[in-house]
């Protein structure tokens, strides 16, 4: 059965993610478009096997409907996609992509007028049409290809405060993780007094192996192993299709996705001077957001996960920053969409405009807000852990150890809220096969044991 997730619609290649199913979808992408008055759609795709031909196949069936198509000239990261969108007046785009997934998935994003992921509302649209197109003879047309990395390096060159990057040198260890933000990191520096070394970039459709996810320590250790082999200052990483990004410290140390939601708040808030409009965050983000927007007086949305939910909010309400803890993060009034490649430049501008090492921030935000140590588990999903969460949801445990619970969230899956701030989520994944539990506590160990009495809780 072909569903949009969280971020789209994915399955196994050759399974699920197939040529007759990616016919459907097109079909009824293109059938919903019709409907709403659009004309002109932006295509784009990843590194992902296959990829190019299905983008190719893509643009030619919605150019045969009558709309006006333009293709990416080459693999495109998704930001790419959504910046040539929104700033090239597309009514639509689309992105074949699997996102961070295993390299045997493929997949169907959709970006709306705004730049921004399609809302459930769109995409349960789609899904309503694909009874009436099973039986659509497919047309093909011709479309039109421009380079959609090009505007999309010089916008994010835009938002960045270049002369700050002159200043003195930064040595950074880029790794796209075999994905399709490989050489963009250079030339976004280009001019500047930032020196890249970049590993992973060339196309590997089974991404080394790994799940190409750099919010994931075990995934980027070798990113991890260069910074400290080559001394640099900083390692980013960016997931399969770039939207993603994951920071390393001069020390090799992983820095948590949490942690650089954070950094990346307090930036913008502080040495960008912006505080003009709210900060929303994903249930599954950690406290330290909530710290920094009370004592900084900026309201916090939380929605449930998916970046989808963010954008949403943006269509109501003016947001300054919105992000989740899968290490996706937004300048929601420049793009309401994650943005890797951003959002690691804006770490190493925050380094540039207050002279400091990532470790230093680190240390100056635990000093200021207190400590955070976050983890993540994935089990296998089975009907034992589906029947689990519906009975925790209706009979939640009063407290773990000595810590009393202070509320419990229920907007997707259950999250537990201590009263020291400390808490505990779980959830089905949207985008993977999967069975979540997060925890965060002041405590690394502490982090540990509720995350398996968590786990237990489901097993139990």
């Amino acid at each position: 059965m072909i569903k949009f997730g969280t971020d789209g619609w994915r399955g196994v290649i050759s399974k699920d993610f197939t040529f007759e199913n990616l016919k459907k979808v097109t079909l009824a992408h293109g059938k919903v478009l019709k409907e709403n008055g659009a004309k002109r759609v932006a295509v784009g795709y990843d590194l992902r096997f296959l990829s190019e031909d299905c983008g190719r196949f893509v643009a030619g069936i919605l150019a045969g409907m009558g709309f006006e198509v333009v293709l990416s000239k080459g693999f495109a990261p998704t930001p790419a996609v959504s910046f040539m969108t929104r700033y090239g007046k597309f009514d639509n785009g689309i992105v074949i992509t699997a996102s961070h997934n295993h390299g045997k998935y493929n997949g169907y994003k959709v970006k709306e007028t705004f730049g921004g992921a399609a809302r459930t509302v769109f995409t349960k649209k789609i899904e309503e049409k694909l009874l009436e197109v099973e039986d659509l003879e497919v047309q093909e047309g011709g479309y039109k290809e421009e380079d959609f990395t090009v505007p999309y390096v010089e916008g994010v060159r835009d938002q960045l405060e270049l002369s700050l990057f002159k200043e003195r040198e930064i040595n950074v260890v880029h790794d796209p993780m075999y994905g399709a933000q490989q050489g963009l990191l250079f030339k976004a520096v280009e001019g500047t007094k930032v020196n890249v070394t970049e590993i992973h970039a060339y196309r590997d459709p089974l991404f080394g192996g790994k799940h190409p996810e750099p919010i994931v320590e075990k995934n980027i250790t070798g990113l991890m192993e260069k910074v400290r082999a080559v001394k640099a200052d900083i390692g980013i990483a960016h997931d399969g299709d770039g939207d993603r990004v994951g920071i390393v410290d001069e020390n090799g140390n992983f820095v948590n996705s949490q942690i650089v939601y954070a950094l990346l708040l307090l930036h913008i808030v502080r040495n960008r001077g912006k505080k003009d409009g709210v900060v929303v965050k994903t249930v599954s983000t950690g406290y330290l957001v909530d710290k920094i927007c009370r004592k900084e007086g900026l309201e916090l949305i939380e929605t449930p996960v998916g970046f989808k939910n963010i954008s949403e909010i943006a269509m109501e309400r003016k947001v300054l920053f919105g992000g989740e803890e899968s290490g996706g993060y937004a300048l929601m009034d420049y793009l309401p969409e994650r943005d890797g490649l951003l959002m690691g430049l804006l770490i190493v501008e925050k380094m540039l405009a207050e002279g400091k090492t990532v470790s230093e921030l680190v240390k100056d935000l635990f000093d200021e807000f207190g400590t955070a140590y976050y983890k993540r588990m994935d089990l296998p999903v089975t009907d034992r852990e589906r029947k689990a969460l519906e009975k925790l949801k209706e009979n939640p445990p009063e407290k773990w150890e000595n810590l009393k619970i202070q509320r419990v969230l229920t907007i997707d899956g259950l999250k537990i809220i201590f009263e020291d701030d400390s808490w505990l989520l779980f959830r089905p994944s949207g985008t993977e096969p999967v069975f979540r539990v997060y925890a965060e506590t002041p405590d690394e160990k502490r982090t540990e044991e509720l995350l398996s009495w968590g786990a237990s809780l489901l097993r139990t």
